[in-house]
């Protein structure tokens, strides 16, 4: 038996708490879950994501000067200016797996800049990153006529990383917290959660390689995010998570960009996100994780139901949904 087994085995026998803390200390397999307790969504990788437009580039036909001329040798629909009225763009789609536990709170001491230890109430949440490798490639094709259409997509895959970034957003007290990385809170979560994997923090996350997954059994790449100083008045709220695809979309503002103006201007860029549902039905004065709700409460009145949708900018009851924010 070599010294690390060994170590698993004197862990065993002391504390005598079964395989799910020899995992976490030796580094082998997950700790098994029951059912129900995470919480798994697939991607949203849609051929329609695939492309925009057709639509004109305004750098082009508006900030380019001299290019309505005519031609004598080839259709005006060839000219620089006349392509930049109707241009498509296209790109390939890739996008993540993510699972998750229930969302919980834990107190952890964190530094202060006073140099002294703060003792405060972390939100946090563990979740899990898979890539199954089920990108959307645009697959240009040739007609009998010569021209490039794009009938449809092939699957392919990529080497995307995830780079996390959460946004809890009360929509009662219309407040937004950026999560906060805690180093000093990782051990207190691993210690209570025990994975049996490495917990990776938002800045860890972005270095970790992301195989392709084969099947359902694959462990994945486990994360945990944290918040800090939430108004304790929170009761309806929503996660929006950030880097689950690299699926995108723009907005022109009208008659925002003029000849001279920079690029871009006008252009306000989306990204597409996961939105998770929640609502907490206690009082601010006693904080606890067991009164969180994953998903949107019901109303029997209709009216009262239509009230509550309109916190989350919802049409009907959904846990989660994927928006362009």
């Amino acid at each position: 038996m070599s010294r690390r087994s060994q170590g698993c085995w004197i862990s065993w026998v002391i504390f005598g708490v079964g395989c799910g803390i020899v995992s976490a200390v030796c580094g082998q397999t997950p700790r098994p879950l029951a059912p129900g307790v995470l919480t798994v969504i697939q991607p949203e990788i849609l051929p329609e994501d695939t492309f925009q437009g057709p639509l004109a580039l305004t750098e082009i036909t508006k900030g380019g000067a001299g290019l309505s001329w005519t031609p004598h040798t080839l259709a005006r629909t060839e000219t620089l200016l006349a392509m930049a009225q109707q241009v498509t763009l296209r790109r390939p789609i890739w996008g993540l797996e993510f699972s998750f536990k229930p969302l919980r709170m834990v107190a952890v001491d964190l530094p202060h800049p006073s140099g002294r230890l703060e003792r405060k109430l972390v939100w946090y949440m563990v979740y899990r990153i898979r890539y199954f490798g089920n990108d959307l490639v645009p697959a240009p094709s040739r007609d009998s006529f010569g021209h490039v259409t794009y009938p449809g997509t092939v699957p392919g895959t990529s080497s995307p990383r995830f780079f996390p970034h959460f946004v809890l957003r009360g929509h009662d007290t219309n407040k937004e917290y950026l999560d906060v990385v805690l180093p000093s809170a990782k051990e207190a979560i691993a210690e209570r959660e025990r994975p049996g994997v490495p917990l990776h923090h938002s800045v860890e996350m972005t270095r970790q390689q992301l195989p392709v997954s084969q099947d359902a059994s694959d462990p994945g790449v486990w994360g945990y995010v944290t918040w800090t100083d939430i108004d304790p008045r929170t009761t309806f709220f929503s996660i929006y998570v950030y880097g689950l695809t690299n699926a995108f979309r723009f907005v022109e503002q009208q008659d925002a960009f003029q000849p001279g103006s920079p690029p871009l201007t006008g252009r306000r860029f989306q990204q597409k996100v996961l939105q998770l549902n929640f609502w907490r039905p206690g009082d601010s004065v006693l904080l606890h994780e067991g009164e969180i709700r994953f998903g949107v409460p019901y109303d029997p009145d209709p009216q009262l139901q239509q009230q509550m949708l309109s916190r989350y900018g919802l049409q009907k009851r959904l846990d989660y949904l994927w928006i362009y924010r």
